[in-house]
């Protein structure tokens, strides 16, 4: 990675930290210009506006995010254990990086109108989608999960973690998040397993 991409990873890890905190609309160009300790005009080098800054940090997300599930994809293990390490990827990421998923949340999720010009759909969250498509439909060829709409499945996949990495995020669970991990799994995994998959 050249010193360029490096500053230019360094700025979207700074705008995500501000944006998660403050909010898209709260945080300026000037706040992350200061951040970083660089001229505003410096800044504007690397990205155009926020809101181009503010896609760049979802698809940044979406790739860290799939890259991990990726290789659990291609790993020799069931269906019923790739759901408990994608859900230790995703609380892991909540624990140690919780910027990353406050980001999803507060930002992406809340803000839409921001993400509509460049980012319509589903487009700046594709690697991140992608992934967890090969996910069910390869656990629907194995016979270990229901052959259904896929955005059903999604949905109750993400309502799972997102819900959880929420509460996390509100200080309102009794325990560490990680300690859900296996319950949390488990519970999904009987959510969407077919009817002739093991218990």
């Amino acid at each position: 990675m050249d010193k360029k991409e490096q500053r230019r990873i360094e700025i979207l890890l700074a705008a995500l930290e501000l944006f998660s905190q403050k909010g898209f609309y709260v945080t300026t160009i000037p706040d992350i210009a200061r951040k970083m300790e660089m001229s505003v005009g410096n800044l504007y080098n690397y990205f155009s506006s926020k809101e181009e800054l503010a896609q760049e940090i979802i698809r940044y997300v979406s790739q860290l995010l799939a890259e991990k599930i990726h290789a659990v994809n291609h790993q020799p293990i069931s269906t019923k254990e790739k759901i408990r390490r994608i859900v230790k990827i995703y609380f892991d990421m909540a624990v140690d990086q919780p910027q990353m998923i406050e980001y999803f949340l507060r930002v992406y999720l809340a803000n839409r109108e921001v993400f509509s010009d460049g980012c319509e759909g589903m487009i700046c969250v594709a690697p991140f989608m992608t992934e967890i498509m090969v996910f069910f439909e390869e656990g629907v060829r194995a016979g270990d999960l229901r052959n259904q709409d896929f955005f059903s499945a999604f949905g109750l996949f993400m309502g799972y973690l997102g819900g959880m990495a929420f509460l996390k995020g509100e200080n309102v669970l009794p325990k560490e998040l990680q300690s859900y991990s296996d319950e949390i799994a488990e519970n999904i995994y009987r959510a969407l397993k077919s009817d002739n998959a093991q218990a």
